[in-house]
């Protein structure tokens, strides 16, 4: 059983996290064969619902963290589970759009595809995205890679390069569908900078390890090439996306012709 690295700072997430772009709802609108209903997978603070919420007539959302569904906002068209997404109680063929992101690299992938092909309507699209890094400018990047990421690196979960190699490693039962790149895109004072940076499983862990004042350290060096932390930069998190229409059940990755 995977360890739960987020429902013990659910509310610090949600607040922390940055929202997704809205080109990123456009993409999954313009592909579903049809706007009934989606399916937020791993909606976390509910964040994928919210931009889904304007397109379709019903959002289900699901979690395997209460915690975390407990810290997401209620909205009109939005249902909330708990639930892990690799065993659900949705009706089979019941969602014209499913969207994971910022999880993907944390499931039981071929549990998962076998639940992605259950429940998703004929010409569902399938929709995978998540950020790794951040962007402010070279001369901060290096500083923040060589300080803070070197005092951080060795606390990552595995899982987490599949989602620094864009997903390419994940075998789907998709027809693939190309998309523009996209990023978000934020403007932030330091300390929410810092808010996001300890929302990460990677410091959730160092942290646990009693690794706090080394970070601690580490940031108070870098804090300085940010200049005034009251002051705001533009920070941008070049967004990995999958996407593609699901297959028939019959012409999954089980090898059925």
């Amino acid at each position: 059983m995977r360890h739960d690295w987020f429902s013990g700072h659910a509310a610090a997430y949600a607040a922390a996290r940055p929202r997704y772009p809205a080109a990123l709802f456009d993409v999954v609108a313009a592909h579903a064969p049809a706007r009934r209903c989606a399916w937020d997978c791993a909606t976390g603070n509910g964040q994928i619902a919210a931009g889904l919420a304007p397109y379709f007539d019903v959002v289900e959302a699901s979690d395997a963290s209460a915690a975390q569904i407990a810290a997401a906002p209620i909205l009109p068209g939005v249902r909330y589970r708990v639930e892990p997404a690799e065993q659900t109680s949705y009706a089979a063929a019941s969602f014209d759009a499913i969207v994971v992101a910022q999880a993907l690299h944390w499931f039981d992938i071929p549990r998962f595809t076998d639940e992605l092909c259950r429940i998703a309507a004929p010409g569902a699209v399938f929709v995978a995205c998540g950020y790794a890094w951040f962007e402010v400018d070279p001369a901060f990047d290096a500083a923040f890679a060589a300080g803070l990421g070197r005092s951080i690196a060795p606390f990552w979960a595995p899982q987490n390069q599949l989602l620094w190699r864009g997903y390419r490693d994940i075998a789907l039962p998709i027809v693939p569908i190309t998309t523009a790149p996209l990023a978000i895109i934020v403007d932030w004072t330091w300390q929410q900078l810092m808010a996001y940076v300890w929302s990460w499983s990677a410091v959730q862990r160092a942290i646990a390890a009693d690794h706090g004042p080394t970070l601690d350290a580490a940031a108070g060096q870098l804090a300085d090439l940010w200049g005034d932390r009251a002051s705001v930069r533009r920070v941008t998190m070049p967004l990995s996306v999958i996407a593609g229409h699901v297959l028939p059940f019959a012409q999954t990755l089980k090898g059925t012709p």
